[in-house]
């Protein structure tokens, strides 16, 4: 640490596990938060500095870990934004020596909950750097950090469609999508395609929402309906063992999807149908 022109300010052992932790001032240069968390929002880091400036004292560390050329920071891409918009040239910064707890960003945002894309997105980020660094491991040896496969299915959609439907799939995804059994270089590519597949058949629902509207229907929910009635396992209820089969491959879920979506006739829609799924999917809308 030193080396990076860093200075102890204070060493203790975590209360919980007792791990040795150091409270570290360190080059605001030599911090960059990692690569794959959550895209930078100006306006939030700028509403941060303004908060920081008016308090006049920068009260929050940032949570850092050793890298190659500095050091990581899983959890403070603001704080660090925000330093730098107001010339700070060091910052307080928690230092873990575990190399793991810069992929553990879900965890550690809990106070502020990503929404569907970003935490997709931060997930897909993780896995292919992981699949640079740790080519061998397999996918799902890396559950606890991913949280969810479908975070990995979508963050791959998302990852070529930004404004990508996610959440109208998200009933699917869950009854069918679980962490695979291969080197993550090969799950990757296998994810890759089952997001080809799916952003094609949201192309086709794109179409039947589009002449949906064009038959004179203005519901915000025109996207959930069709999604929800071309879905192969709509009638299927959820397990409620963490760890049980799903009731159909991806693949074939998938294929059962695209063949739906291209039977489906936008003229079968009723008004009440749309009632329903607003009633019952509030957030359908959200994407």
């Amino acid at each position: 640490m030193r080396q990076q022109g860093g200075v102890v300010l204070a060493a203790y052992r975590d209360p919980f596990a007792g791990q040795p932790l150091v409270l570290a001032s360190l080059p605001l240069r030599r911090v960059v938060a990692t690569p794959f968390q959550r895209d930078l929002s100006r306006t939030h880091a700028d509403r941060l500095a303004a908060a920081i400036g008016a308090a006049g004292v920068f009260l929050d560390p940032v949570i850092a870990v050793p890298a190659k050329d500095g050091f990581w920071s899983p959890n403070g891409r603001h704080r660090l934004e925000a330093a730098r918009k107001l010339g700070l040239r060091t910052v307080t910064a928690l230092l873990v020596p575990d190399e793991r707890l810069a992929y553990r960003i879900l965890a550690l945002n809990t106070e502020k909950a990503h929404n569907l894309r970003d935490r997709s997105l931060e997930v897909i980020r993780m896995a292919r750097q992981l699949a640079k660094e740790q080519p061998r491991t397999k996918e799902d040896a890396h559950a606890v950090t991913f949280e969810s496969p479908i975070f990995l299915t979508l963050g791959c959609a998302y990852a070529e469609r930004s404004r990508f439907a996610g959440s109208s799939y998200q009933p699917m995804l869950r009854k069918v999508d679980r962490f695979l059994d291969r080197a993550l270089p090969a799950a990757l590519r296998q994810r890759e395609q089952w997001a080809v597949r799916l952003m094609d058949i949201d192309d086709r629902v794109a179409a039947h929402v589009k002449t949906m509207q064009g038959m004179g229907m203005k519901s915000p929910y025109l996207r959930a309906v069709v999604v929800a009635r071309i879905n192969p396992v709509r009638w299927v209820p959820p397990s409620r063992k963490k760890d049980a089969a799903p009731p159909m491959s991806m693949a074939e879920a998938l294929t059962k999807m695209a063949a739906n979506v291209r039977k489906f006739d936008p003229k079968s829609v009723r008004p009440g149908d749309l009632a329903l799924v607003a009633a019952l999917s509030p957030a359908a809308a959200e994407d």
